[in-house]
């Protein structure tokens, strides 16, 4: 009797186990066309958004790197310029002007590189987004998933109209 009433407690968890995994799946199965038209809306605009966001991070590198080639080229020219005064006074006005700019360039370049850092992050984290949207929330998947809802849905049944008649029989044995 033991072993019945065991059996039959593991029959009516594994039953309630089934109906909610089955209401568990309806729910997701359970999206309407419009809503499937919503759905690949929603990931082409997050999509394109990254795709955007990636293309800005890569002109705001490729502008950072502009800025560096330029000051680097600015910088040296102006030090080898200092060797042509013939007014000392007028050369270490003009580098002290050279080294006062040298260090607002370096802390401007400095912010500007620690900005750009965080991008790459920030994207990855987007891109896992988008990722995971396209793979797991994929309208055609919920589609092909919709057209086998039906058939799940009647094996469950069936097994569940089998496990209560079984769940009875067990009951009456007890």
């Amino acid at each position: 009797v033991d072993r019945v009433q065991d059996a039959r407690d593991g029959q009516v968890d594994a039953k309630q186990q089934f109906e909610s995994a089955l209401k568990q799946f309806l729910a997701v199965t359970n999206v309407s066309g419009t809503e499937l038209r919503d759905l690949e809306s929603r990931y082409d605009k997050l999509n394109g958004e990254y795709e955007r966001s990636e293309s800005r991070a890569e002109e705001v590198h490729e502008r950072i790197r502009n800025v560096q080639q330029v000051a680097d080229a600015l910088f040296k020219e102006w030090r080898e310029e200092l060797a042509q005064y013939t007014n000392q006074s007028l050369r270490r006005s003009s580098e002290q002007q050279l080294e006062s700019t040298r260090r607002q360039y370096d802390r401007l370049i400095d912010v500007m590189k620690a900005a750009e850092a965080r991008m790459p992050p920030v994207l990855a984290a987007f891109r896992d987004q988008v990722l995971f949207l396209k793979h797991n929330l994929n309208a055609r998947a919920i589609s092909s998933l919709q057209q086998s809802a039906g058939q799940i849905q009647n094996d469950v049944a069936r097994l569940v109209k089998e496990m209560e008649a079984s769940i009875a029989e067990a009951n009456s044995f007890i």
